[in-house]
């Protein structure tokens, strides 16, 4: 459970960019967009390895 403490004269906006901020930190949407669709494992396994390949090549790119 999310608690934001809100001091008093504290604006209401700023409490939900407060709110707003540990929500995205939990991960819980992240989570649900993960979790609604089903991806084989030979699939992750491929995706793995090419971003692997990608940061490779980004460090060598860098020296």
């Amino acid at each position: 459970m999310i608690v934001v403490p809100v001091k008093e004269g504290e604006n209401i906006e700023k409490a939900l960019k407060k709110f707003k901020r540990k929500f995205e930190k939990t991960g819980v949407v992240k989570e649900l967009r993960r979790r609604q669709c089903f991806d084989k494992p030979s699939i992750i396994k491929r995706e793995q390895k090419n971003h692997a390949v990608y940061v490779q090549q980004m460090q060598r790119s860098e020296d």
